[in-house]
């Protein structure tokens, strides 16, 4: 029966700190996650209301306290507040990327790491059979399957977040198109 405190015991340093490398990295991807979605989830709101207020004649101007005390906008104005809006909603993305495509390769590092300390220690010791080596293979794939573990919901979350950061640019951009067919 597998238990940790054998694992901890029977695996290298290096394993040790991928593995803790990777509970860092699954912690973050977590956090940031749901701490932009619930951002993103509310300028989303903000901005399809906002249009809502400008498709039916209520304002001329996005309502954002970008626009406070605005009555029109000039074009750069606009587009000024479009990119800032934008730049808001890609933060954090790119952190969940980097998560996403190096929590495999850490997972890797760990993992070569303790085959080659396995089989130094094997090598010199004659006649090895499978029921020796393959335990310390499977020990040592443990970080290679939490590199894996780590980058799936990181690159899944880096997609929802993208997804709702393309659908605040659509209701920006269609706030846009109103405020031109309006001049």
């Amino acid at each position: 029966m597998f238990s940790l405190q054998g694992f901890i015991h029977d695996s290298g340093v290096i394993t040790i700190l991928v593995l803790f490398w990777l509970s860092i990295y699954f912690i973050a991807t977590v956090w940031i996650f749901i701490y932009r979605f619930k951002i993103l989830r509310t300028i989303l709101i903000n901005q399809n209301a906002s249009l809502n207020s400008m498709l039916n004649n209520k304002t001329k101007v996005p309502l954002d306290s970008f626009f406070k005390d605005k009555v029109e906008a000039s074009k750069e104005f606009v587009l000024i507040w479009k990119n800032n809006l934008l730049k808001q909603t890609t933060s954090g993305l790119i952190f969940l990327s980097i998560i996403a495509s190096t929590a495999p390769f850490i997972g890797l590092f760990g993992t070569v790491v303790e085959i080659l300390d396995a089989f130094g220690k094997l090598g010199g010791s004659g006649q090895i059979s499978f029921d020796v080596i393959a335990p310390i293979i499977s020990q040592a794939l443990v970080a290679t399957a939490a590199g894996i573990l780590v980058a799936i919901p990181a690159y899944s979350f880096f997609l929802v977040l993208k997804r709702k950061a393309f659908e605040i640019n659509i209701a920006v951009q269609m706030q846009l198109d109103v405020m031109q067919e309006k001049k």
